[in-house]
């Protein structure tokens, strides 16, 4: 069996890929490397022409002024001199309905080739999409990434490339996706709520974890916690950094003997994941309900993630709160007083380190992921 995995976030098709070949299966992964982050990729189409400042510029203007983007096009063209490469496929995983990352007339040429070209075309609910951040925009969620939006209109500007989702090319982008693919699958709670009741969704498939590469490191090993707080600046606002920010000058003040703080911007993963390595407590993320895949890497090296663990994914493990990850809520003097409870009692590193190296491996290991990918994709 031959598989295309189209796009990567975070290392989750890198992963599932490694998972894939364990059974011995030809795979072949596409992707732009995830911008900054740098994912391995056996065909890698990336937008670097306009990495000069000037060039950088011009494409800025012009995307301001006439909504066209370059970087859009050359993923395209590039595209399109490696479309060959991209058919014989006897399954197809779009990482999202924008797995190109192009505009969507560009995107949907080159969808055409690929749904006329393959046998099989999954879609994985993963990222931002037209059906979450309509979900989202519905405020069907009791908070979401679009929650400082709706509680600050000025941010416009840095929810310009989220809020696009409900324009209407997009939205038809998204139907055509949707109408033309085998199945739809979510890789966690966040997708799979607003997916739940989709035509010819599949149902959830948890991110796929290396476990074999990332193994659980000593916590607590120096007389200082080590408090990583890693932002992603592209989407600061929508992960909710600022609370952590916020949080960690009351820490900082209440506990300075007792820890340490290192704050990291847009690192690549090579060097990020040492970070991770190194660290006691990740701050991860506010705006979610389940764990995004930084949140799950840091939990397979044992760490303490503060991220979204709210009672839909209790209910749905059935574990006990704050047992395995931190529920991170959009609150200042909650995370001051679950940071607070960690540092005086450092016990708790331990035995939340302990669950969390096991929850990954009961439910992520990325063998047994791929293994229901392959039984999800065989049913269609």
């Amino acid at each position: 069996m031959k598989i295309l995995l189209i796009g990567e976030y975070s290392n989750l098709h890198n992963s599932l890929k490694q998972g894939l070949q364990k059974n011995e299966f030809e795979v072949v992964l596409l992707s732009t490397g995830d911008g900054f982050k740098n994912f391995d990729a056996d065909i890698l189409i990336k937008s670097s022409l306009f990495e000069n400042k000037f060039l950088k510029l011009i494409a800025k203007l012009i995307d301001r002024l006439i909504g066209v983007s370059l970087n859009e096009i050359e993923i395209f063209v590039k595209t399109i001199f490696k479309i060959n490469k991209l058919k014989g496929f006897d399954i197809v995983q779009l990482i999202n309905e924008r797995a190109f990352g192009t505009s969507p007339r560009l995107e949907k040429t080159v969808l055409k080739y690929i749904f006329k070209n393959n046998k099989k075309v999954f879609l994985l609910a993963c990222g931002v999409d037209t059906v979450s951040i309509k979900y989202a925009s519905e405020k069907k969620f009791r908070y979401s990434i679009l929650s400082p939006y709706f509680e600050n209109k000025n941010l416009k500007k840095e929810f310009k490339h989220t809020v696009k989702y409900l324009n209407s090319n997009y939205l038809m982008l998204g139907e055509y996706v949707r109408d033309n693919v085998k199945g739809i699958i979510s890789s966690d709670l966040d997708y799979h709520i607003p997916y739940e009741n989709s035509n010819k969704y599949l149902g959830m498939i948890p991110n796929p974890i290396n476990i074999d590469k990332l193994k659980k490191s000593k916590i607590n090993k120096k007389n200082k916690i080590f408090i990583l707080h890693a932002i992603n600046s592209k989407n600061k606002i929508k992960k909710g950094n600022e609370f952590f920010e916020k949080s960690l000058i009351l820490i900082e003040e209440k506990y300075k003997n007792k820890i340490k703080i290192v704050k990291t911007i847009d690192r690549p993963y090579s060097e990020h994941i040492i970070n991770v390595n190194e660290c006691d407590i990740l701050l991860d993320q506010v705006y979610a309900y389940d764990q995004g895949y930084n949140a799950l890497e840091a939990m397979a090296l044992g760490k303490v993630v503060f991220t979204g663990a709210e009672k839909e994914w209790v209910k749905f493990y059935n574990i006990k709160e704050d047992s395995v990850a931190i529920n991170a809520l959009p609150d200042i003097s909650k995370i001051v007083e679950k940071l607070s409870w960690l540092i005086e009692n450092p016990l708790q590193l331990k035995s939340i380190s302990k669950n969390a190296r096991k929850f990954i491996e009961e439910h992520h290991d990325y063998k047994n992921i791929a293994n229901k990918y392959l039984k999800t994709w065989k049913t269609k």
